[in-house]
This record gives C-alpha cells, structure tokens and sequence, in this order.
C-alpha cells in the first residue's frame, strides 16, 4: 500500500481482504489469534476505562520503530494520525473542514495566497509551543526531502500565530493540499542531519497519542501526550497497534472480540460479523474510497496504445469484479473514471455513452484485432508474432484483490491473451510500481475535495517519473500535455463554473486516451465493537470515515469514549 504522499493527502482503500469462502470456514471454525496477537488483547480489562484502543495492521507482519512521517510506507502506524496533527482536518465523509492547529484561513480572491491563523496554546509533546516558524519549517523540510507543491513561492510566519503562503501562480486546490498537511516541530527537526533517513524512534508531536510504549516487532502503545491542546478529547488511555501475517488471522481476531476496530474487507459482513453480536458489532462502509484501476505500463509495448488498453477494458467483466471479488459492496466504474464522491463533477452525457468500460468480449476481441493484435488459434499474438501474455501483481495479503485479478485473467483468457496473477508481498509489488518495472496491477488513485488530485495523478506530466525512478502515483507513467493545460486551469480557475469547463475536458481527454482502466469505486472500508468504545462515526453521524488511516482518522480519536463498569 501507498499512504499519502507527504506532499498530498490521499484517501486510500484498503487493499488487503480474505476471500469470502475462507473468511466464512474460519469465522465459523472458531479459530482465534494469529501471529503478532496475543489472544484476548482487547477483551483484557474491557470494563476497566483503562483498556486500550486495539486496531490490527493485517499488511504488517512486524512492526519498525520509525515514527519519521517523511518515511511514507515506511512509518510506523498512526503515524500521521494520532502523533502529528495538520491545520486543518477535512472529512469525506461530510465534505466538512474542522479547524485543528489553525483555528482560521483566508484565501486570496485571486487565489495566489493562503493566510492561516494558528491556534493559541498548542504544546508540542514536550512542553514547547507550536509557532509560525514550525510551520515554514515543515513545508520547506517537505520540499527539500520529498519535493512537490511546485506552485508554491514563499511560505512566511507573519507573526508568532499567523502564517502566509505565497504562490508563484493561482492556485485554487491549495487549502485542501496545505492545510492537511502534519506540521514538525522546528526545534527537533533542525537539529537532525538526515531527516529523509532518521527514524524519529522517540516521536514530538503535538497530537493525542505520542508517547511510545511497550514496542514489539508485532505490537506497540501509543500513550496520551502530556501536553495534548485538548485534554479533555483524550478519554482513551491509549492505543495499541498489532502486527499480523495476513488478514485471515487479522479478522479472526476481530470476530472473536480481540480488537476493537478494523479497516480491513469482511466478506458477508452481516453474518460473519454482526450477527455474532448484534448488540455491539457494527460496520458501515460510505463510498467515498478512491477509483481502484488495473493500471498499465505504459513504457511497455503494448500498453503504450490507447486501442490496446480500451481493449483490455472491454474484455474485463466488472459486475462480477464487483459482485463476487467485491462481494457487492463496490460499484462499476465509466470512462469517466470518477469515483462516486465526484458526482456533482461527472459528466453525465458522457458516462451514459461509455464504451470501453463495458463488458464485451466480442467488441474487446475485433479492437485487438483492428489494433493488430491478431488471434491464432485460440490465442493473441503481439506484432512481432510473440504470444500476448502479461503479468498482473498484486500483494499477497490481499485476496479481495486477487480475486479481481484472476477474474481479469478468465476473462482475458476469452481474448486469447495469457495472464499471469503474481502474488508477492506488497513491499515487492510497490517497489515494481515505484520503478516503473510491472507489467500490470490493481492499484488505489489519489482523491481529495474535487477529482483535481485524481486526474493529476493519472495524466498529468509533471508526475511523471522515468522507470527507474521512485514514483509517488502515476505508476503507469502516462501523460498528456492538454491534460497539463486544463489541470492548471482548473487549478487556475476561482470560479466553479470556469472549473466544471475544465473538468469536462479532462473527462472526455479521459475516455479518449484511457489512461489506466477503472474497475470500481473502493468504498472506506470500517468496521468496530463499542463493547469498550462508544463514539463511533455512523451513517446518522457521519463525522468521520471509519478508516483508521486516513485524515479524518484524528477526529475518531479524539471522540470515542471507553465503556466503563
């Protein structure tokens, strides 16, 4: 998995899922534990008001003592949600900003500018106070680490709580990518020699939960920071993150009561889950997950041709990805590529006249044809004659996706091409994404307050890297330069009347090149116990998603309650 970029928030699904016949043999066998937990972790002291918050990792067989969120995937969990804190937290899941560690903004009219006001009184985790000039400090860190916010020109502190960004062009989309952004503290961070490789074991942050406790390769706790701004907010006494080998155990455990909450794919939810404990187990699952694509290399003949990956598009039966690999909680894509957050942006006349996210193998196999893809007996060859096979990667730990890559092998196979499901760890799969070395794979793509982070990061330029280099999104390497022209003009653009005109044109630049192939829209996937937590978001209270890895993630943290008595 990718978590966001530091660069830019991203919403990710979550990627990893137990296939439904064994999520069902195992859920029933009574089977419990699983490596990294210790049986009856959060059953312990259920009544206490002491207990802990248990959440599994079932991608993280062990755990790193990095808490440097400049590592990206490297850093230890909760990471960016419970240690470092942004300006401003933004929920998907009713579109609201809450004022965090800027209590105020104001953007410029012409949108060349960004003003927050902090807030008073905020403490880093040892007794500092959080000023204007940790905030310059951590966007300049960000730009010489990790590069990115290209537009932006200057970042001063004009004066101890008011901070100004400056832009070297309009910039519309800035709050969104500004104010989510985890702030450092200058004081720690200026005295370290390679911030990029440091592992920040012992972390400074100004959120609820920094204290390091009790950290093992499969288990740590994240103890209450003393001099948390909202100490009324922190009623948990801690949480505590467990490592497990795969979901199959990571979901074994959560059935049977030994964690409190989980991002993670229960097929049938209904009976495997609530009807264990109609009282206490619940889930909901809003979508407004990221689109998730069978990204293509482009660099590689011949997922270079656009007639090539309209084809493949064709050949891929999306209801049953959806109905039987989804298990029916996702939704088809279109040739817009928008998930359905972006409703309101959609261009309806042109999704009602999509094609190439259509099923049809017969309309798939006369595209590779006419493309000159011809079929010999049975099966596709390339131009040069050569069989026409791929690979389609994806990591071991996740069977939701799997399944979705071996239904896009069946179907393939009625096209005569060859594919092979690859199935190393995720590590091994993002490196091949990262340096541009994959074939094929099923892939998560940026989102934000408006499809702009999505349609950047699949055609724009400027996040292109050669293959070789470590890519942060764009793994398919595909760009365009009228994609460049009209994602800088919605960029530009102040006025969502002049921004709908550019989205349409991305959208129709979308259906003609067919940059990667959408497959669905990836609900959030969120599923808890209030056995010893109660506060939980819900679709009557929508404050928050139920992931627990993305930005509104805080917002839970500092809402639940423990069962007491």
């Amino acid at each position: 998995m990718t978590p966001p970029t530091p660069s830019r928030r991203r919403l990710r699904p979550l990627m990893t899922a137990l296939s439904a016949s064994a999520a069902v043999a195992l859920v029933l066998s009574g089977c419990s534990g699983g490596s990294g937990a210790s049986g009856g972790a959060a059953k312990a002291g259920a009544a206490s008001g002491s207990q802990l918050l248990t959440i599994p990792r079932e991608d993280l067989a062990t755990f790193t003592r990095n808490f440097n969120p400049l590592a990206g995937m490297q850093a230890a969990p909760m990471t960016h949600q419970a240690v470092y804190e942004p300006l401003v937290v933004h929920s998907m899941a009713d579109a609201k900003d809450t004022p965090w560690l800027a209590t105020k903004w104001e953007q410029a009219e012409d949108a060349r500018s960004l003003t927050f006001t902090l807030r008073e009184g905020v403490k880093w985790s040892d007794g500092q106070p959080l000023t204007a000039d940790d905030v310059v400090y951590t966007f300049q860190l960000q730009k010489d680490v990790l590069g990115g916010f290209d537009y932006l020109d200057e970042v001063t502190a004009v004066d101890a709580q008011t901070v100004k960004f400056s832009f070297n062009k309009p910039f519309s989309p800035a709050f969104f990518e500004i104010s989510g952004h985890y702030i450092l503290p200058k004081h720690i961070w200026s005295q370290v020699k390679d911030p990029a490789k440091h592992t920040n074991p012992d972390p400074v942050g100004t959120g609820p939960y920094t204290k390091v406790e009790n950290f093992q390769s499969q288990s740590y706790e994240l103890r209450k920071n003393p001099h948390y701004w909202q100490p009324d907010k922190q009623q948990i006494a801690g949480i505590r993150m467990v490592a497990f080998s795969g979901n199959d155990s990571a979901n074994i455990a959560f059935v049977n009561g030994e964690v409190d909450w989980t991002q993670s794919f229960i097929p049938d939810i209904e009976k495997s889950f609530v009807a264990k404990d109609k009282q206490h187990n619940h889930y909901w699952f809003p979508p407004v997950g990221a689109m998730i694509n069978w990204q293509l290399n482009t660099t590689k003949a011949p997922f270079d041709d656009p007639a090539v990956r309209k084809a493949l598009s064709m050949a891929v039966d999306r209801d049953k990805v959806t109905k039987v690999a989804m298990n029916g909680y996702a939704e088809p894509a279109d040739c817009t590529g928008l998930a359905r957050t972006y409703d309101k942006w959609r261009d309806t006349s042109l999704a009602a006249s999509c094609t190439w996210t259509k099923y049809d193998t017969g309309a798939a196999a006369q595209a590779l044809d006419a493309a000159g893809y011809r079929d010999s007996g049975g099966k596709r060859l390339l131009k040069d004659g050569k069989p026409f096979t791929l690979d389609i990667s994806v990591g071991s730990a996740s069977s939701d996706w799997i399944s979705v890559a071996n239904i896009i092998k069946q179907d393939l196979a009625k096209v005569g091409i060859t594919a092979t499901v690859k199935t190393p760890d995720w590590s091994a799969v993002q490196s091949s994404y990262d340096q541009g070395t994959f074939d094929t794979g099923i892939v998560w793509s940026n989102n934000g307050a408006t499809p702009y982070e999505y349609y950047r990061g699949v055609m724009s330029t400027k996040m292109l890297k050669p293959v070789g280099k470590q890519a942060t999104e764009n793994y398919h390497r595909f760009g365009d330069k009228k994609a460049d022209e009209l994602i800088a003009a919605f960029a530009a653009a102040t006025d969502e009347t002049k921004q709908r005109e550019q989205m349409n044109g991305l959208q129709k630049l979308y259906d003609e090149q067919a940059p990667l192939v959408p497959l669905f829209t990836g609900p959030e996937w969120g599923a808890y116990t209030d056995a010893r937590f109660t506060g939980w978001p819900t679709e009557e209270n929508p404050y928050a998603t139920l992931g627990n890895r993305n930005s509104s993630t805080i917002l839970v943290l500092t809402s639940l309650q423990p069962v007491k008595g």
